[in-house]
Parts: structure tokens; C-alpha cells; sequence
């Protein structure tokens, strides 16, 4: 069995290129949340000039979705990233787009078959945009969840990227502390962290 790919040492290498080639590419970062989207704008806003999309049909129920997003562009306000350019758009919110593309695996575990299609419907979404409004560059910050599958995630980025034109940047942000460092920022700036990935099925599976 071959050794998983070091997406860490994958992403260090592209950013390590772009600077010597003296490029700072616009890049476009899918955000689920604040939380997550945190330590992430800390690793790459050095290196891209970074927009935040926000694009979540998974979430539920609506006033969810809302906190999230308004808790996403609090933080990129007060953290200072807006007055550095970040911007944060927000796509129409419409669930039916998240139970249409996972209808017939309601009955799966969380990471499974389910969070595959959601995982795509969201990571399309991004290519989409990144392409028609000229971003050379797209990633995500689900990688930096402990409960995320990054062989996955890498996987459909990349395969999107061929298939639109872009370039995906491969990463794995949980890794060199970076979940850690997402608790830490969280806690500075009184970030409410949810306690469910975002599903229907998710906040099920957990209970709550």
C-alpha cells in the first residue's frame, strides 16, 4: 500500500515556489465557519491575496447556517482581515441543493458515502465561482478538522481543479498545530464553536 501523501509538505513547497517566483496569486478560500476558517487565514494571507466563500447548503437548521456566517464575518472584521482586503462572500443559502445531491444515503454514518457528496457539492461550488470570477487559485478550510478526510478532500480539489482550469491547493491545515491553533484563536475572540459538523444527519448522530 503506498504511503499516504504529506499535504503539509505538498502545500510548503507550492507556497515556497510562489515566492520565489515572487507571486502572491488570488486565491479562494471555501469557509464552513469561523472557527476553522481562523488559523487558516493565518497560514495563507502571508502568501495569497484570500476571498472567503461561503457556501454551506449542508447546514441546518437556518438559524445555524446564519450564526455561523455571522460569526465568519465577524471575525475576519475584527481579527483585522477585512481592513487587509479579505472579503467574505456569502452564495444564496438554499438546503434542497445539500438533500438532492445526498438523497438515498440519509442512512449513512457520519464520514462516509454522505460526507463524500457533501464534501463535492460544496468543493464544486467553489471551483465554479473561482473560475468565473477569475481566482487562479481555490482550497478549503475543511482540512483543518480533526474529523475531515483530507486523502478525500486533496482528491476531489484536484480532480475540480483539472476539470475547471484552476489550481488547488492541496493542504492539511489541522497539521503543525493547526486545530490547536484554531482552539487558541477561537478563544480569543469568543468564537462560538459548534458542536455538530453542520447536517441534519450530523446533529442527529450526535445527539444534539
Amino acid at each position: 500500500m503506498p504511503n499516504r501523501i504529506n499535504y503539509e509538505l505538498v502545500m510548503e513547497k507550492t507556497i515556497a515556489a510562489l515566492e520565489q517566483a515572487g507571486e502572491r496569486p488570488q486565491l479562494l478560500l471555501h469557509a464552513c465557519c469561523a472557527p476553522c476558517s481562523s488559523a487558516t487565514l493565518e497560514r495563507l494571507t502571508g502568501h495569497f491575496a484570500v476571498t472567503i466563500l461561503y457556501y454551506n447548503p449542508n447546514i441546518a437548521p437556518p438559524q445555524e447556517y446564519h450564526r455561523r456566517e455571522e460569526e465568519l464575518e465577524r471575525f475576519v472584521r475584527d481579527a483585522g482581515y477585512a481592513a487587509r482586503g479579505v472579503e467574505v462572500v456569502e452564495l444564496p443559502y438554499d438546503p434542497n441543493e445539500f438533500y438532492r445531491a445526498v438523497q438515498g444515503l440519509e442512512q449513512e454514518p457520519e464520514r462516509g458515502a454522505r460526507c463524500t457528496v457533501c464534501y463535492r457539492l460544496r468543493l464544486e461550488q467553489a471551483a465554479r465561482y473561482a473560475a468565473a470570477h477569475g481566482f487562479g487559485w481555490f482550497t478549503t478550510t475543511l482540512s483543518i478538522s480533526p474529523v475531515k478526510d483530507p486523502v478525500r478532500l486533496n482528491a476531489i480539489g484536484c480532480e475540480l481543479a483539472e476539470q475547471y482550469g484552476l489550481h488547488y491547493l492541496q493542504s492539511e491545515f489541522r497539521k503543525k498545530d493547526g486545530y490547536k491553533r484554531s482552539l487558541e484563536l477561537s478563544r480569543a475572540y469568543g468564537l462560538y464553536r459548534q458542536d455538530y459538523c453542520g447536517c441534519i444527519f450530523s446533529k442527529q448522530e450526535r445527539g444534539v
